[in-house]
């Protein structure tokens, strides 16, 4: 069993008039990417980072990696405001883009014709992007609301704390049969962003993420269920509830099920991310039917499991490694020691504050 990168963040210390509610977009102090080995159960850090002034809303602001994507030796991660390309395995920093579109980001993904998709959630959209930053291509999330219909092309909604409440927010895209589809918490779906106007219908909780594997697409729905969807039909093939397999046993109130790797048909690694307190409950009705409960709450932990034979066959801690909240889940590639030094002065697509591209000396 091969070893895995993490994405999530580290959650801040809190004082005492901020432990009743933390808001997400103040929450986490520290973007992070963890290595993880399964067999030996060894945790290291690999990335600690936090967002430049010009790229954050005000001095306390959230810093996760969100969603990415690895192709070859090539990392592609998004923290709320930002795009960050690495080279593995030095975690070498070859690519930064921030627009002013980008709120609450929450997943990059290369695209065929070698441009990157970004999902703003804040603003409900997706956006294609070049590699320089250069805007090619937006969609809205939401078939009945024109783009720029609720926001403003002259904001840079990178210095705006939260946009809240969405009325899609839209979390994952991914390409199918030459059309874009995107999945969206609120609806309960996932969408085709073409003009076919082909949807997903998921039912039951809201999805995260949308892994196309072989014959089937895998969604994540934040309350601890999969749902397998047939590729051709577009139609769901069959629920697991995560919750039944890994709870018996177990006293645990719901987490946060997102970051989603298939090893195969029937086994899978999946996130869960231990829940906080918010004044945006984002209407779980999961939520709400444990609240009156006592039971414990178990920490922000990977596990493994077998839908098949419906067994959890690995669960790996990680808050004691200050890693509070997982979003993505990746096979390190196997690959030659980058043996490569940091350039300071290497030249990368940067900051943009006017939708150009500028290029910038990036100080290791």
């Amino acid at each position: 069993m091969g070893k895995l990168y993490v994405f999530g963040g580290r959650q801040r210390e809190l004082g005492l008039k901020e432990m009743t509610y933390e808001e997400e977009w103040s929450r986490y102090e520290s973007a992070l990417i963890a290595e993880v080995d399964p067999e030996t159960r060894e945790i290291r850090i690999c990335v600690e980072y936090q967002s430049p002034r010009e790229a954050r809303a005000g001095d306390k602001p959230s810093a996760n990696f969100h969603s990415g994507a690895i192709v070859g030796d090539t990392l592609y991660t998004c923290t709320t405001t930002e795009v960050l390309i690495y080279h593995l395995p030095a975690f070498r920093l070859t690519g930064y883009i921030s627009l002013p579109c980008f709120n609450d980001v929450h997943h990059v993904t290369p695209t065929t014709d070698g441009n990157l998709l970004v999902v703003s959630t804040g603003l409900d959209m997706v956006v294609k992007v070049s590699r320089k930053g250069e805007v090619l291509e937006e969609w809205s999330a939401l078939a009945d609301e024109a783009l720029w219909t609720r926001f403003s092309r002259t904001i840079d909604y990178r210095q705006v704390a939260t946009t809240k409440p969405h009325r899609a927010h839209p979390n994952y895209v991914f390409e199918l049969g030459g059309e874009l589809w995107v999945t969206r918490f609120y609806q309960r779906d996932a969408i085709s962003l073409n003009d076919s106007h082909n949807k997903i219908e998921l039912g039951g909780e809201m999805p995260h993420d949308g892994i196309v594997h072989g014959d089937r697409i895998y969604f994540t729905a934040v309350d601890g269920k999969i749902a397998v969807v047939n590729r051709e039909t577009l139609k769901v093939e069959h629920m697991v509830d995560l919750r039944e397999i890994q709870d018996k046993g177990y006293l645990v109130l719901p987490a946060w099920c997102r970051g989603l790797l298939l090893v195969n048909e029937r086994t899978m690694w999946v996130g869960f991310t231990r829940m906080r307190r918010t004044k945006f409950r984002e209407n779980l009705r999961w939520v709400k039917a444990y609240i009156p409960d006592t039971r414990l709450a178990k920490p922000t932990h990977i596990a493994l499991f077998d839908i098949v034979e419906k067994k959890c066959l690995k669960e790996i801690e990680l808050e004691s490694y200050g890693v509070d909240t997982i979003f993505s889940i990746f096979p390190v590639p196997e690959q030659k020691r980058d043996n490569e030094s940091i350039d300071p002065g290497k030249q990368i697509a940067i900051i943009s504050n006017d939708a150009q591209s500028n290029e910038h000396n990036l100080q290791s």
